[in-house]
Protein backbone atom coordinates (compact mmCIF):
# COMPACT_ATOMS: atom_id res chain seq x y z
CA UNK A 1 0.00 0.00 0.00
CA UNK A 2 2.46 2.61 -1.35
CA UNK A 3 0.23 4.36 -2.02
CA UNK A 4 -1.15 4.97 1.39
CA UNK A 5 0.43 8.36 3.37
CA UNK A 6 -1.00 8.94 6.73
CA UNK A 7 -1.13 12.77 7.78
CA UNK A 8 -0.86 11.95 11.81
CA UNK A 9 1.66 13.84 12.10
CA UNK A 10 1.05 17.21 10.87
CA UNK A 11 -2.28 17.24 13.06
CA UNK A 12 -2.75 18.65 16.58
CA UNK A 13 -1.48 16.50 19.30
CA UNK A 14 -3.73 14.75 21.29
CA UNK A 15 -2.21 16.60 24.43
CA UNK A 16 -3.42 20.09 22.77
CA UNK A 17 -7.53 18.14 22.76
CA UNK A 18 -7.03 17.17 26.17
CA UNK A 19 -6.35 20.30 27.63
CA UNK A 20 -8.76 22.33 25.86
CA UNK A 21 -11.57 19.60 26.87
CA UNK A 22 -9.86 19.18 30.70
CA UNK A 23 -9.40 15.06 30.66
CA UNK A 24 -7.79 12.32 29.48
CA UNK A 25 -9.55 10.34 26.29
CA UNK A 26 -10.26 6.71 27.00
CA UNK A 27 -12.16 3.72 25.98
CA UNK A 28 -14.77 2.28 28.47
CA UNK A 29 -15.56 -1.61 26.78
CA UNK A 30 -18.93 -1.81 28.20
CA UNK A 31 -19.92 -5.64 27.51
CA UNK A 32 -22.07 -8.18 28.68
CA UNK A 33 -25.32 -10.10 27.22
CA UNK A 34 -28.06 -8.47 25.47
CA UNK A 35 -30.16 -6.93 28.27
CA UNK A 36 -27.67 -7.11 30.81
CA UNK A 37 -28.02 -3.33 31.48
CA UNK A 38 -24.69 -1.93 29.31
CA UNK A 39 -27.07 0.58 27.28
CA UNK A 40 -29.10 1.85 30.32
CA UNK A 41 -25.79 2.43 32.34
CA UNK A 42 -23.56 4.05 29.85
CA UNK A 43 -26.43 6.33 28.98
CA UNK A 44 -26.73 7.36 32.83
CA UNK A 45 -22.96 7.72 33.04
CA UNK A 46 -23.15 9.92 29.98
CA UNK A 47 -25.43 12.34 31.30
CA UNK A 48 -23.93 12.77 34.29
CA UNK A 49 -20.65 13.30 32.69
CA UNK A 50 -22.24 15.82 30.82
CA UNK A 51 -23.77 17.73 33.46
CA UNK A 52 -20.67 18.10 35.10
CA UNK A 53 -18.76 19.68 31.80
CA UNK A 54 -17.18 16.29 29.88
CA UNK A 55 -17.01 15.71 26.24
CA UNK A 56 -18.98 12.21 25.67
CA UNK A 57 -20.04 9.76 23.19
CA UNK A 58 -21.30 6.29 23.25
CA UNK A 59 -20.80 3.93 20.66
CA UNK A 60 -23.76 1.27 20.99
CA UNK A 61 -23.57 -1.82 19.11
CA UNK A 62 -27.03 -1.87 17.53
CA UNK A 63 -26.65 1.93 16.54
CA UNK A 64 -23.24 0.99 14.96
CA UNK A 65 -24.80 -2.16 13.04
CA UNK A 66 -27.60 0.32 11.98
CA UNK A 67 -25.32 2.27 9.71
CA UNK A 68 -20.99 1.58 9.86
CA UNK A 69 -21.53 -2.23 10.75
CA UNK A 70 -25.26 -2.63 8.57
CA UNK A 71 -23.40 -5.24 6.12
CA UNK A 72 -22.20 -7.80 9.01
CA UNK A 73 -23.91 -10.77 10.17
CA UNK A 74 -22.66 -12.93 13.43
CA UNK A 75 -21.24 -15.50 12.08
CA UNK A 76 -17.35 -15.57 13.46
CA UNK A 77 -15.53 -13.60 10.73
CA UNK A 78 -18.34 -10.97 11.03
CA UNK A 79 -18.28 -10.34 14.59
CA UNK A 80 -14.39 -9.86 14.11
CA UNK A 81 -14.43 -7.46 11.76
CA UNK A 82 -18.11 -5.92 14.06
CA UNK A 83 -15.47 -5.08 16.51
CA UNK A 84 -12.46 -4.42 14.65
CA UNK A 85 -14.60 -1.41 13.45
CA UNK A 86 -15.78 -0.41 16.69
CA UNK A 87 -12.28 -0.35 18.03
CA UNK A 88 -10.88 1.60 15.37
CA UNK A 89 -13.89 4.18 16.15
CA UNK A 90 -13.29 4.38 19.23
CA UNK A 91 -9.62 4.33 19.42
CA UNK A 92 -9.59 8.29 16.82
CA UNK A 93 -11.96 9.52 19.87
CA UNK A 94 -10.23 8.71 22.72
CA UNK A 95 -6.81 10.11 21.07
CA UNK A 96 -8.91 13.12 20.40
CA UNK A 97 -9.61 13.30 24.09
CA UNK A 98 -13.39 12.25 24.22
CA UNK A 99 -14.53 9.98 27.43
CA UNK A 100 -15.51 6.97 25.21
CA UNK A 101 -18.51 4.51 26.29
CA UNK A 102 -18.78 1.50 24.35
CA UNK A 103 -21.57 -0.63 24.48
CA UNK A 104 -21.17 -4.08 22.75
CA UNK A 105 -21.92 -7.41 23.45
CA UNK A 106 -18.15 -8.58 22.52
CA UNK A 107 -19.30 -12.74 23.56
CA UNK A 108 -15.91 -14.07 23.22
CA UNK A 109 -12.80 -13.26 25.43
CA UNK A 110 -11.10 -13.21 21.65
CA UNK A 111 -13.31 -10.13 20.59
CA UNK A 112 -12.42 -8.29 23.68
CA UNK A 113 -8.56 -9.24 23.21
CA UNK A 114 -9.10 -7.74 19.73
CA UNK A 115 -10.52 -4.55 20.74
CA UNK A 116 -7.26 -3.99 23.64
CA UNK A 117 -5.25 -4.49 20.98
CA UNK A 118 -6.46 -1.76 18.64
CA UNK A 119 -7.31 0.72 21.20
CA UNK A 120 -4.12 0.48 23.63
CA UNK A 121 -3.49 1.45 26.23
CA UNK A 122 -6.27 3.76 26.77
CA UNK A 123 -8.93 0.23 26.57
CA UNK A 124 -10.66 -0.27 30.14
CA UNK A 125 -12.88 -3.67 30.26
CA UNK A 126 -15.74 -3.06 32.20
CA UNK A 127 -17.94 -6.39 32.46
CA UNK A 128 -21.78 -5.70 32.78
CA UNK A 129 -22.40 -9.01 34.40
CA UNK A 130 -26.21 -10.71 34.23
CA UNK A 131 -26.58 -14.41 33.55
CA UNK A 132 -28.80 -15.71 30.52
CA UNK A 133 -31.86 -16.19 32.97
CA UNK A 134 -31.86 -13.24 34.19
CA UNK A 135 -31.70 -11.19 30.82
CA UNK A 136 -34.53 -13.80 29.45
CA UNK A 137 -36.77 -12.46 32.41
CA UNK A 138 -35.90 -8.11 31.20
CA UNK A 139 -36.09 -9.40 27.62
CA UNK A 140 -36.35 -5.33 26.88
CA UNK A 141 -35.82 -5.99 23.51
CA UNK A 142 -38.24 -9.10 22.98
CA UNK A 143 -35.32 -10.74 21.79
CA UNK A 144 -35.30 -13.35 23.98
CA UNK A 145 -38.62 -14.45 23.30
CA UNK A 146 -37.52 -14.63 19.85
CA UNK A 147 -34.35 -17.02 19.88
CA UNK A 148 -36.86 -19.87 22.07
CA UNK A 149 -39.30 -19.21 19.07
CA UNK A 150 -36.44 -19.80 16.52
CA UNK A 151 -37.57 -16.50 15.28
CA UNK A 152 -33.42 -15.03 15.84
CA UNK A 153 -30.35 -16.78 14.94
CA UNK A 154 -26.97 -17.33 16.48
CA UNK A 155 -28.00 -15.66 20.03
CA UNK A 156 -25.42 -15.37 22.71
CA UNK A 157 -26.38 -17.58 25.27
CA UNK A 158 -28.52 -19.89 23.57
CA UNK A 159 -27.00 -20.91 19.86
CA UNK A 160 -23.49 -18.78 20.54
CA UNK A 161 -21.74 -19.27 23.76
CA UNK A 162 -20.83 -15.99 26.24
CA UNK A 163 -17.26 -16.49 27.67
CA UNK A 164 -16.95 -15.04 31.07
CA UNK A 165 -13.99 -12.17 31.31
CA UNK A 166 -10.77 -13.39 33.11
CA UNK A 167 -9.21 -10.34 34.43
CA UNK A 168 -11.80 -7.21 33.65
CA UNK A 169 -10.89 -3.91 34.66
CA UNK A 170 -14.21 -3.20 36.20
CA UNK A 171 -17.37 -5.45 36.59
CA UNK A 172 -20.86 -4.16 37.23
CA UNK A 173 -22.83 -6.80 39.17
CA UNK A 174 -26.67 -6.11 37.87
CA UNK A 175 -28.00 -8.52 39.22
CA UNK A 176 -27.45 -7.31 42.49
CA UNK A 177 -27.08 -3.78 41.75
CA UNK A 178 -29.53 -1.34 40.53
CA UNK A 179 -28.52 1.02 37.46
CA UNK A 180 -28.26 4.33 39.84
CA UNK A 181 -25.55 1.89 41.87
CA UNK A 182 -23.75 0.70 38.61
CA UNK A 183 -23.26 4.38 37.02
CA UNK A 184 -22.31 5.50 40.35
CA UNK A 185 -19.74 2.19 40.51
CA UNK A 186 -18.70 3.25 36.68
CA UNK A 187 -18.10 7.15 37.38
CA UNK A 188 -15.98 6.41 40.04
CA UNK A 189 -13.90 4.00 38.40
CA UNK A 190 -13.64 6.74 35.72
CA UNK A 191 -13.06 9.36 37.99
CA UNK A 192 -9.26 7.85 38.40
CA UNK A 193 -8.38 7.60 34.81
CA UNK A 194 -9.44 10.88 32.87
CA UNK A 195 -11.62 13.13 35.13
CA UNK A 196 -9.66 15.72 37.49
CA UNK A 197 -9.09 14.97 40.82
CA UNK A 198 -8.19 11.30 40.21
CA UNK A 199 -5.00 11.88 39.14
CA UNK A 200 -5.31 11.40 35.34
CA UNK A 201 -6.34 14.55 34.17
CA UNK A 202 -4.27 16.71 32.05
CA UNK A 203 -2.33 19.91 33.73
CA UNK A 204 -4.73 22.98 34.12
CA UNK A 205 -4.87 25.62 30.93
Amino acid sequence: MDHIHPEFHRFLGREDKERLLGQRGLVAWMFGLSGSGKSTIANAAERQLHDAGRFTVILDGDNLRSGLNNNLGFSHDDRLENVRRNAEVAKLFAANGVITLVSVITPRRELRDLARSVIGDDFLEVYVKADYATCAERDPKGLYAKAEAGEVKQFTGKDSGFEEPEHPDLVLDTRALTVEESTEALLAFLQGKALPGGGGAPPEK
